[in-house]
């Protein structure tokens, strides 16, 4: 399946310059986000994932889907204030400020193998952020899937290579 068709480009939004990779079309064509979930499930298959982190809020869409796919609980990585209990926080630089998330202190056990999924990889602050706080919850980090991987913007050169990130489309 041609997932790129299924993307839309939005320029200017949220600000002048700025060209979106909207996801929407893909999410509301069934077959087509049925297949996007089995081919970002792929590499995991074997990987013994036992739980999906999703990063708010698509992250939330692709990472349940891809938890119910792997067979794997979901655990949510939020913004402030969004979460009972307690919690673990990480902040981090945007382009044009800082932000914030969270997760349950308690979201998984030491030593849980954890996905981390998110629908793009821009400049990895986001990705990043998760990473510093799944890995805070003593879980054991298999690896980082995203939809979308927006090269130009270098992301990637956040992530360690010691731990795989994979994006099923590169832009």
């Amino acid at each position: 399946m041609d997932f790129e068709t299924l993307i839309r480009d939005v320029p200017d939004f949220p600000r002048p310059g700025i060209l979106f990779k909207d996801i929407t079309p893909l999410l509301g064509h069934g077959a087509g986000f049925a297949a996007a979930i089995r081919h970002m499930a792929e590499p995991w298959r074997a990987a013994g994932i036992e739980v999906v982190a999703g990063i708010e809020a698509r992250g939330f869409i692709l990472g349940a889907a891809l938890a119910r796919e792997l067979g794997a609980g979901f655990v949510p990585i939020r913004k402030p204030g969004k979460l009972p209990g307690r919690t673990l926080g990480a902040d981090y630089a945007l382009e044009y400020g800082s932000d914030r998330l969270e997760v349950h202190a308690d979201a998984v056990a030491s030593g849980t193998r954890v996905l981390l999924v998110d629908d793009v990889l821009a400049t990895g602050g986001t990705l990043a952020a998760s990473r510093r706080l799944v890995e805070g919850v003593g879980a054991d980090l298999a690896g980082a899937m995203v939809l979308i991987e927006l090269a130009a913007l270098r992301g990637r050169e956040r992530w360690s290579d010691t731990v795989p990130l994979r994006a099923l489309l590169r832009y």
